[in-house]
């Protein structure tokens, strides 16, 4: 039994409780229900939101991925050159000529010691099957001997020359622009196409381009014929101005090419022979006549002793091997013109 001290207690611990924690508490209840209404209702929108996010990109991602596999073989529309192939031994020489050295065809489209068949006295194969790792993947170089199977035997010379100067293949595909002869004199055109000929025939299958994303990317939307910039030559004086020299920089040796910066469909966008591209681990320097240049100081005579070297670094990508098969007269040519670019300052750029 409560006595009254007691049962007073009680009443007045049941009014406290009333009055003040039971108000505290509703009100802690009620603010705990809300925030929890609204984080459910919150995170219910969220998971509706990042839902149909991904779904959108992955359709976006999707439809681009069908475009990109449906644009891999756009034909092209390019001109056929009026090119005929000779078999005057004078011409073929002349083919053989640019082939092994300013050309310099032998670098990619042949895998042996091309220096030791040379001084063997035979013929160096041009039956392709080098493979060139590059951001955009792997890239093999065809084989280019007169086989009709796996070589350029069944094509006519109209063909091999609208590759050559408009990077279009046979069948319509724009080639990846590693061969820029856009510019190529008619002369010396046929004169390449002859000795092509002239070759035998290897049997070697090739195997296709294998492109990663980004190179199926960048073929999809930005591989695209080129062809010549204004017109094409019949033929070029040989000497040893700068003229002769600039048509040996820019359309046969393609020094411009490497010595030029330039993005990953090819385009350039640096300044003319400043350097600055990155190839299998090496920066290729700038030719310009600026104190910066890397042969500022370099005289005509030590500029043909280098070239007279060959290849010194065995992994560097400079075709040394063929470009020391170059003539004096040549080599003074490019010399020449060299020295008559506009100077860029790259030591900037260096640091």
């Amino acid at each position: 039994m409560i006595n009254s001290k007691g049962k007073t207690a009680e009443n007045r611990f049941i009014r406290y409780f009333v009055q003040f924690i039971h108000p505290a508490l509703y009100r802690f209840h009620s603010r705990h229900y809300l925030r929890s209404t609204f984080k459910k209702r919150f995170m219910k929108k969220l998971r509706k939101t990042i839902k149909w996010t991904v779904i959108t990109l992955l359709v976006i991602i999707g439809g681009l991925a069908i475009i990109v596999v449906a644009r891999q073989d756009i034909k092209y529309e390019a001109p056929y050159p009026n090119i005929t192939a000779s078999t005057d031994s004078a011409i073929i020489a002349r083919g053989k000529h640019l082939v092994y050295s300013s050309a310099h065809c032998i670098d990619c489209h042949n895998k042996q010691n091309s220096d030791s068949l040379i001084h063997l006295g035979q013929e160096v194969p041009l039956s392709g099957g080098v493979v060139f790792e590059l951001p955009l993947g792997k890239i093999y170089s065809k084989n280019i001997t007169p086989d009709k199977s796996t070589g350029i035997g069944s094509y006519s010379d109209g063909e091999i020359a609208r590759a050559l100067r408009y990077g279009v293949h046979p069948n319509g595909i724009a080639v990846f622009d590693f061969m820029p002869f856009h510019n190529t004199s008619d002369e010396d055109l046929t004169a390449i196409i002859s000795y092509l000929r002239a070759q035998k025939p290897v049997n070697n299958k090739v195997p296709n381009h294998e492109l990663n994303a980004i190179g199926m990317a960048v073929n999809a939307f930005m591989i695209k014929p080129v062809g010549p910039t204004g017109e094409v030559p019949k033929s070029v004086e040989r000497d040893t101005t700068a003229v002769y020299g600039k048509y040996l920089a820019l359309s046969v040796a393609e020094c411009s090419g490497c010595h030029t910066k330039r993005n990953l469909a090819g385009e350039f966008i640096g300044e003319p022979f400043a350097g600055g591209n990155e190839i299998d681990g090496f920066i290729t320097p700038n030719l310009t006549p600026d104190s910066s240049g890397k042969i500022f100081n370099w005289g005509k005579e030590m500029f043909i002793e280098r070239f007279r070297m060959g290849k010194l670094i065995p992994k560097s990508p400079m075709p040394w091997n063929s470009f020391k098969r170059m003539t004096d007269d040549e080599l003074t040519a490019i010399y020449h013109f060299i020295k008559t670019l506009k100077p860029v300052n790259t030591a900037e750029v260096k640091k």
